[in-house]
């Protein structure tokens, strides 16, 4: 038998490596051909449980004289590399990015179309805090032609000992006002056990700027066949949040508006800082409908109409602020909530306050 050549053995393992690295990028092409065929059908990008049983096989298969651990090391870095692959092809396919879909999103509820020619206005107390508080500003934002209802039912505070809303009390308060005013709802949602029940009463489910990066909660609203209203987290970028509306669309809904509003910095004049630049930015990566939270931004009521022109300016789809009509014996938020004539002043700074923009008369709304 003739003794090994080592220059023979060297050739030997280059071709060996040729032929991996040919096998690898092989392999790349048909996860890049996979990972287009997930973003057409909304499967989800990365499944453990499908890496799990890719490794198994493996090393069911496996004959040394690399061990099992060796084997497993390897090739999880070969699917490290993958999803690497996925994401950075993601990039310019996102389901709510303008490469997916270049024309604007009209996100309908009821008769009422958020995205549409004409900005809206949605708005209503921090919480709710009795029947008679709901049914006092539900009349007056029907009278103004106001037809979206937002207040919070499940309210995440900072403290755990401030007011946390009524819960399903409160749920069933805000959704029995609207009706009786022909109004659509819009509320938080903070866990979701409760997703099922928001859902069976609200006409647009909020995801919180707190729960903008709360995984399982995206995906049980995204399952819920409800308008999603996704505020942005108090430190994420506008990647961030797009990244956080694909989990929702990824789950098979689509009807997803975005929120801005504001952003933590250092400045204390304001509650917030409103990213103005968010909206135009948003708009153009994305598809999605783009709303202004301006009370939230502020935290105070005498910038608000000026933070509504600007928001509207530069492009937004809608604003939304906090009314109620006794903004000083408000439980949660008083600062910043305007009452109804200061609220009727406002709209009419914004033009606001006539058919059209969002605003109407009130009719029935079929839930």
């Amino acid at each position: 038998m003739p003794e090994p050549n080592l220059e023979k053995l060297r050739d030997e393992l280059q071709q060996i490596n040729y032929g991996l690295l040919e096998l690898l990028n092989r392999r790349a092409r048909v996860v890049t051909h996979v990972h287009e065929v997930k973003v057409r059908d909304g499967v989800p990008l990365f499944v453990p449980e499908r890496e799990q049983k890719m490794i198994d096989d493996l090393l069911d298969r496996n004959r040394g004289p690399f061990t099992n651990d060796t084997v497993k090391h390897l090739f999880k870095e070969i699917f490290r590399a993958s999803v690497a692959l996925m994401e950075r092809e993601d990039g310019n396919v996102l389901r709510v990015s303008r490469a997916f879909r270049p024309q604007d999103l009209v996100v309908r509820v009821g008769d009422l179309e958020i995205g549409g020619a004409q900005p809206v206005v949605i708005a209503g107390p921090c919480a709710v805090e009795s029947e008679e508080q709901m049914d006092s500003v539900a009349a007056g934002l029907a009278r103004l032609g106001v037809r979206l209802l937002r207040a919070g039912t499940f309210k995440p505070r900072s403290s755990p000992y401030a007011f946390q809303g009524l819960g399903e009390v409160g749920l069933k308060i805000l959704s029995a006002t609207a009706r009786r005013y022909g109004l659509a709802t819009v509320t938080e949602v903070m866990d979701t056990r409760m997703v099922e029940l928001v859902a069976e009463h609200a006409d647009v489910i909020q995801i919180g700027a707190r729960n903008m990066h709360t995984t399982a909660l995206r995906r049980e609203v995204g399952r819920a066949g409800k308008p999603v209203l996704l505020k942005r987290g108090l430190a994420a970028t506008i990647g961030e949040l797009l990244w956080s509306a694909e989990y929702v669309v990824s789950e098979g809904n689509p009807e997803v508006i975005l929120c801005e509003r504001g952003i933590r910095t250092f400045e204390t004049q304001t509650r917030n800082t409103l990213d103005i630049s968010a909206v135009p930015l948003a708009r153009q990566a994305s598809f999605l409908p783009i709303i202004v939270d301006v009370s939230h931004a502020a935290g105070r009521k005498d910038i608000l109409p000026a933070l509504a022109r600007a928001a509207l300016a530069a492009g937004a789809n809608g604003i939304m602020v906090e009314v109620h009509p006794f903004p000083a014996a408000a439980r949660s938020d008083s600062q910043q909530q305007l009452d109804l004539p200061e609220f009727a002043r406002f709209l009419a700074a914004l033009d606001l306050s006539t058919a059209g923009a969002g605003t109407a008369p009130a009719k029935e709304i079929t839930r």
